[in-house]
């Protein structure tokens, strides 16, 4: 047979101390305000003594305050160019076993200096950086523009 009990909480409804002393309960007056309220002001001690890796950063960077501009994602995705180092493509090409790389197949726009190339490469990109293109040419490749 199933035991009715009335809860804790029911039987304790109507009395003024139910959830501890009298004012604890009412609206965030106890705690200083809700969240992250008044960490600059009455609570800024807080913040100093349980992030002590912060002490030297300002309040508000602290506090995650942002300034400045932020471009939308939208359009950083219209404006972004995919690069891609000499190193990379010359790993990319001794796997594929291919002599010419066209990087608009590989969604590539542009071609930049990092690393060396082992051989020669013919590579056709849309933009090049200048070390890229003498880094090129120095292994006795062609660097195709277009």
């Amino acid at each position: 047979m199933v035991v009715r009990r009335v809860k804790k909480g029911t039987k304790r409804r109507g009395l003024h101390t139910y959830h501890g002393a009298k004012k604890k309960w009412r609206g965030a007056g106890s705690r200083g305000g809700r969240g992250r309220a008044g960490l600059m002001k009455h609570k800024k001690s807080l913040v100093t003594r349980f992030n002590p890796a912060q002490k030297g950063v300002s309040l508000h960077k602290r506090q995650g305050h942002k300034f400045g501009f932020k471009i939308p994602q939208k359009i950083q995705r219209i404006y972004k160019i995919n690069s891609i180092n000499v190193r990379d493509i010359d790993r990319l090409t001794r796997k594929l076993g291919l002599k010419e790389i066209n990087l608009a197949d590989y969604n590539f726009q542009k071609v930049l200096s990092g690393g060396r190339l082992t051989r020669a490469l013919t590579i056709k990109a849309a933009k090049f950086s200048e070390k890229a293109k003498q880094e090129i040419e120095a292994s006795g490749g062609k660097a195709i523009e277009g």
